[in-house]
């Protein structure tokens, strides 16, 4: 029998309000990003202001009460005292909340919150899933490919350890718009606690990127990588271009008695330098990659330990003007008008917000990070500790979405270069005795070390033998995952390597 009946039914389900959407954005906007954003709301919100303190000529107070983090975070800093990644293991311990000055609620919004003024909102989703990773960002990307960002992405694929991936960035950081290699070794090996041999080793890699003769550090070497390539390497290429000099004064005779060449031979050979590029960079056209800016600041504390800061450039200082909304407000006369008026009051006052809940956010996952990877700020690169989102999103109380969407994009300044927040994220290798957890880089690098020891004359390892090494170290390995990083290292097996050491 078909019938109509009225009933009640309570369930819980998680409202995506606009405002969530927005906030959501917000936070996985690059800095660069949110610049944008931000401007497009000061042309479209006649409400928002930016805030240019006391030489903006109106005192800041007199406008509105509401502000970005960077006044309410007190600076935006927070101190991290010696004993780094322990002390917070102790802390949490111990269930003191290491981030108690943080706005209270991280969720953004509150399921069912109303929210006044908002009346022409399009309909929001309901139901019990997670919240979507795009939130209708349809923006596309039109800009021309830099050489920095063909640089990183060729770095990506490269098949890098996380230690050989943050040599490779830090050196693809200091490629010039030509395509050289502006940075001297011994410095960035010195930051990132590392060798100039391992350096040196990345490099090399690098320097087989497109376009050929990258990351070359003068002119004679960015030529000899294009001849390289071309299979025209020989002596006398050589010492002609250990002999530009003369080249460029036209002395022939001085080139002919240099390369032990006849004339026609000279005239081939000048004739094949002259098809090459002396500047590979300058085929990605455009302008130049913007400067990186980092979006925290990583200080030591001179009382010991770090002190981490959110950098105050990239934080929008915007305010809502009260007094020009009680001034239009009081004006409207229509449904229309005051529609206008209370949307833009609301959409105005909750920016504000989500930039605030944005910058509080970013130090507060930064500052964990910070306490987790102390070892690799105190000691080096390859001292980077197994970590995951699922542990720090626990520590400091929020999802994993949440974390991930603040770790993309958005960077740090340390004492050793400027790193991707994601960076500071490795797989973890369990213990043989039940101890701390292993770091795969750190384990990948000790793989290496005992290969290299061979060359010294010692025995050639077998990945079996590698495998009981480790184990008697204290890392619980399987031989198909030595087997896995030593060709991720690109290292030869035990035969290939026997067989290369009685050839020398």
């Amino acid at each position: 029998m078909i019938g109509q009946r009225l009933e009640i039914r309570q369930g819980q389900g998680l409202v995506i309000t606009p405002q969530l959407q927005q906030a959501i954005k917000l936070l996985q906007l690059s800095n660069l990003e949110l610049d944008e954003f931000v401007e497009g709301e000061l042309e479209r919100n006649p409400l928002l202001q930016r805030d240019d303190g006391p030489e903006g000529g109106e005192p800041a107070g007199e406008r509105s009460d509401d502000r970005v983090a960077e006044s309410s975070l007190s600076d935006g800093e927070v101190e991290l005292g010696d004993g780094g990644a322990d002390q917070a293991e102790r802390a949490m311990d111990s269930g003191h909340d290491i981030h108690a000055d943080a706005a209270p609620g991280d969720r953004m919004a509150e399921a069912g919150e109303a929210q006044p003024g908002l009346s022409d909102w399009s309909a929001v989703g309901r139901g019990g899933g997670g919240l979507p990773d795009d939130l209708g960002d349809d923006r596309a990307d039109t800009r021309e490919k830099s050489l920095w960002d063909h640089l990183h992405d060729q770095a990506a694929a490269a098949g890098f350890t996380t230690v050989e991936r943050g040599i490779a960035l830090a050196l693809i950081d200091q490629v010039d718009e030509g395509g050289y290699l502006r940075g001297e070794l011994a410095e960035i090996a010195e930051r990132l606690g590392t060798t100039v041999e391992q350096v040196e080793a990345v490099l090399a890699a690098c320097q087989g990127f497109e376009p050929t003769g990258v990351m070359a550090r003068s002119v004679p070497e960015c030529l000899k990588l294009q001849l390289i390539e071309r299979n025209r390497f020989d002596p006398a290429m050589a010492c002609l271009l250990d002999n530009l000099e003369l080249l460029a004064r036209r002395d022939y005779p001085g080139l002919k008695r240099a390369c032990g060449v006849d004339e026609d031979d000279l005239f081939d050979m000048v004739a094949e330098l002259k098809a090459l590029t002396p500047r590979p960079g300058a085929a990605f056209g455009g302008e130049p990659a913007q400067t990186l800016i980092p979006d925290v600041h990583v200080r030591p504390d001179p009382a010991g330990g770090w002190k981490v800061e959110l950098n105050a450039d990239t934080l929008p200082r915007l305010l809502v003007d009260r007094r020009y909304h009680a001034q239009i407000a009081s004006g409207a006369r229509s449904d229309t008008e005051k529609t206008f008026v209370a949307d833009c009051a609301a959409q105005a006052n909750w920016l504000v917000k989500s930039l605030d809940q944005r910058a509080r956010t970013i130090l507060k996952v930064s500052s964990e990070i910070v306490r987790q990877q102390d070892a690799f700020l105190a000691f080096g690169i390859e001292f980077l500790r197994p970590l995951n989102l699922k542990t720090v999103a626990d520590a400091i109380g929020m999802h994993e979405s949440t974390v991930s969407r603040v770790t993309s994009g958005k960077y740090v300044s340390t004492p050793r270069g400027v790193f991707e927040l994601k960076f500071f994220f490795t797989a973890a290798l369990a213990s043989a005795n039940g101890g701390a957890a292993h770091s795969a880089e750190a384990v990948r690098q000790r793989i290496k070390s005992m290969i290299d020891g061979e060359a010294q004359g010692g025995d050639v390892l077998s990945d079996d033998r590698i495998v009981d090494i480790l184990k008697e170290a204290g890392v619980d390995i399987a031989r198909r995952t030595v087997a896995k990083y030593r060709e991720a290292l690109r290292i030869p097996s035990s035969v290939e390597r026997k067989r290369m050491l009685r050839r020398a």
